[in-house]
This record gives structure tokens, sequence and C-alpha cells, in this order.
């Protein structure tokens, strides 16, 4: 029976219809960067202070009211979490005596100098609110845990195109209706959604890509997609300077994404998903359209050596964990997934605590992040993605551990200064030294099966690594070859 990548390569491994795909995969990737970052720009800090009103109709100025309710910081500026405690008396005993008692803000805050409502004004995220800014960001990365582990099965039974297309409804709709939230309870649970839709999309986008796209191109594919998303990041900048009130922020960063109702009609579905699902015959047509579109011919008799596998027993992520070179990449992956994601969104999603404006600061973050993910290109055709995987995740540890100068981790920054730093630095230097230990992907097609190649002692072949041995006859002799497993 001929392999998959066999056929790809009589279809082209990166002709017009792949490239077709790509860019049909960046049009999401550079609207996605607002859910994951959108949120730090409508719950910057303000100015504010507590709200009071047991002065009122003493003919007093605002000024004098605020000196005689609110205390002040050693450097002179109202405090903003307490007020001085309402008493009975008299605004000459008051003004005599002074006040010295003071509470927690009863009746909500005053901010001054907002002319828009935010996140943070809206549902006053402030004072001993102030942590469900950074609560709300981690139940959307749980939202992330919870796609992944939804979508990714799902993507598997139903196909990576039905997958999308679901998840950018999703996306859109729950993107959207986080607009109109009538409270931060129900944001929060409409940001949980569209964690997961994200998730699973990201997971969809990755694997159609990949399934297309022959070994020696799937990097640089891979890479453009990413592109696409820092160019997203910097688009940000422009719509949060742009647009101030929170709700119309929120629609604006959502909506977009409706327009790819078009994706319907477009967007194909996986040849190697309809092989494996037994459906030949669709995936022979959708072959042949993808050649035509290539300028390119299948030949007949290649075409029609393509069939589904014996019917194998049905499996599950369990399956990960019961062979040992499986269980051994699963779960170094997983740790390595971790730190990629604790340390990158652990910095990104704080681009305020820089003391610099959030506005550039994140423009600059977007485009950092083109060129060195253009390096990649050449990067992991040189040293292979194992060497490079683990040489930035080094490098990243390295960095958090000793450059002061790393932007917090908000709630775990209150327990002690040090455990952001120690935290980021650690994951990434433990994730750099797992990488040695994962077999190299370079140049290698993708594999149909959890199965490892297996040979026989006497006239058999094993290819590792690019050489061919040949054991005949007691004898073993070698040779290099262009291998793509």
């Amino acid at each position: 029976m001929v392999e998959f990548g066999d056929i790809l390569k009589a279809v082209g491994e990166f002709g017009r219809f792949q490239k077709w795909l790509v860019l049909l995969i960046c049009i999401p990737n550079f609207l996605t960067p607002f859910h994951i970052f959108g949120q730090q720009f409508i719950v910057m800090d303000v100015f504010h202070y507590c709200k009071t009103s047991w002065l009122h109709g003493l003919n007093l100025t605002q000024e004098q009211e605020l000196n005689l309710t609110i205390p002040k910081k050693p450097d002179g500026s109202l405090e903003e979490c307490t007020m001085y405690t309402p008493v009975q008396e008299d605004l000459e005993s008051i003004l005599k005596y002074g006040l010295n008692a003071t509470e927690k803000c009863q009746s909500g805050w005053v901010y001054p100098e907002v002319l828009k409502p935010s996140l943070l004004t809206e549902f006053n995220l402030v004072c001993d609110r102030k942590d469900l800014h950074d609560i709300s960001q981690s139940i959307f990365m749980a939202g992330l845990l919870v796609g992944a582990l939804v979508f990714g099965p799902l993507s598997d039974r139903i196909g990576s195109r039905w997958s999308i297309l679901i998840q950018l409804l999703l996306m859109g709709s729950f993107g959207v209706g986080s607009g109109f939230a009538p409270n931060f309870t129900v944001y929060i649970i409409l940001r949980f959604i569209v964690g997961a839709s994200f998730a699973g999309m990201s997971i969809s986008m990755a694997a159609l890509s990949s399934e297309w796209v022959g070994a020696p191109y799937r990097a640089l594919a891979l890479v453009i997609t990413h592109c696409s998303n820092a160019l997203g990041q910097m688009a940000l900048a422009g719509l949060a300077y742009s647009i101030h009130d929170w709700r119309m922020y929120q629609i604006a960063g959502s909506a977009p994404i409706f327009v790819l109702f078009f994706y319907i009609w477009v967007l194909p579905n996986s040849a190697r998903w309809l092989v494996t699902k037994g459906k030949v015959k669709e995936a022979k047509q959708l072959l042949q359209k993808a050649a035509s579109i290539n300028r390119r011919t299948i030949p007949e008799e290649l075409l029609n050596q393509l069939a589904p596998e014996e019917k194998a027993k049905s499996g599950s992520v369990l399956d990960l964990f019961k062979k040992p070179h499986l269980r051994r990449m699963t779960l170094i992956m997983v740790w390595v997934w971790f730190a990629d994601s604790l340390v990158y969104y652990g910095v990104s999603l704080h681009v305020g605590d820089f003391g610099l404006d959030i506005y550039m600061t994140q423009l600059i973050f977007g485009a950092v992040e083109i060129p060195s993910r253009l390096s990649c290109i050449f990067l992991l055709q040189w040293l292979g993605r194992k060497k490079c995987q683990a040489a930035w995740l080094l490098l990243g540890g390295i960095v958090c551990v000793f450059i002061p100068v790393v932007p917090k981790v908000g709630l775990l920054d209150k327990i002690h200064p040090a455990i952001p730093m120690s935290l980021l630095g650690a994951t990434a230097l433990i994730g750099g030294v797992l990488c040695f230990f994962l077999p190299e992907t370079r140049d290698k097609d993708l594999q149909d099966d959890t199965n490892v190649k297996s040979t026989s002692n006497v006239g058999s072949n094993k290819v590792v690594n690019g050489w061919k041995e040949q054991k005949e006859d007691g004898q073993i002799t070698e040779s290099t070859k262009s291998t793509y497993l």
C-alpha cells in the first residue's frame, strides 16, 4: 500500500493549493491576538478614590470635601482604598478635631480622569477586587486547557475543517457577547468559552496545514502563520489606542471573525484524515483537485494504491501512555508546552508593567516576533527542531533568572517578589534540558499510527537518522539515504 507522503509528493508539497491554504489559516491567526492579549488594555490602573456622600449639602468645594473624607498618603496624594469613617458631629467639630478612624470604601469608587468606561471602572476591579483581573486571565487560560482536551479529540472525529468552522463561530459569537456582559461573572464565563474555542482552533489549524504541506516546507508554513499572529499583535496596539470604550472595543475586536463565513465553501478538509476514516473516494477527489490547482497530475496507478488501513481498534488519549516511547515523548512535550506558555504569556500579559507606554510596548512585542519567527525557517533546517527548542528554552530560562526587570505574575508576587522570576526561569530551564530526550523530526513525514517500525533480523532494512542498515547473512552494510519517515 502506498504511503500518503508519496501521494503528497505527486500532488505537490507546497504548490498553489498549499499556499492558498496557508493564507486562509493566516487570517484567523491575525485576529486571535485580540482575544488573548486584549483584556490588558481595558483594565489599566487609573487614579481613583472612595465615593463618599456623607458631607454633601454642607456647601463645601470638592477639594474641601475630599480633604475631610479621604485620608492622604505621605506624598500628599489621596488614598485609593480607604476613607474616613463617617461621624455624626457637625462640620465645625470635624474641622476643629479632625478625623482619625478609617475604613474600606463602602459605596464604590470615583474615577475622575476616566472619560470612557473601561472594564476596570465599570466593574470596579480595584482595591480588594483588583485580583479579579488576574483571576479572570487564569480562567481564560483554563478555557485553553479545556478546549484542547475537548476540541482536540473532536477534530479527530469530525475533521479539522468542521472543527475550525465551529470554533470560529464560537469565538466570534461569545467574543461579541462579552461586550454586552451585564456583570463581571458573565464576562468571565464568556471569556472561558472564547479561550476554549481558541485552543481548539489552534490545534485544528496546525493539524490541517501540517497534513497538507510536505515535510521540507512544514516549518515554513507554520512560521508564516505565526508571523500573521505577530502582525495581529501589532494591529491590536492600534485598535486599543483608538477605542477606549471597553464594550465597543470588545465588539470591534471580535466581530471581524464573522467575515470568515466564506470558509464554509473554500476551506478544504484533510485528505489524510479522510483516508484514515475510510473515505477514500472523497480523499481521491480532494487530492486530484489539489493537484489540478498545483498544475500537476497524480499517476493513476499511484492514486489507485491509496486505500484505508485495516480496521483497527479505536484509540484514546490513554494510548499515548501505554507504549514507553510515546509515554516519554508525551510527558516531555507536556512540560515543554507548559514552559513555553508560562514564560510567553507570563511576559506578554503584563506589558503594562514595563514602565513604558503600553501601546508602544505591545507594538514592539509584536514586531520583535516577526524576525525571530522568520529566523526559525533557517534554524530549524540547520539545527533541527530538538536543538532549537532546547536552546531557546534554556536562553529564556537564563534571562528570567538573571535579569531582575521581569514582569510580575500578579497573584504570586504578593506572596513573595522572587516567586514569579524563579518560577518562569526554572520552568524554562527544565523544559530546555528535557528537549534533548526528544527525537528529531526534521525532514520527516508525519507518522500515520502509533507503532514503531520494527524489522526482522535477516533480510531486513532499518532506517535510522538517514542511514540504512542492511542485514543479510550476518553482514551489515551502511549507506546514506535521503529518508522521509
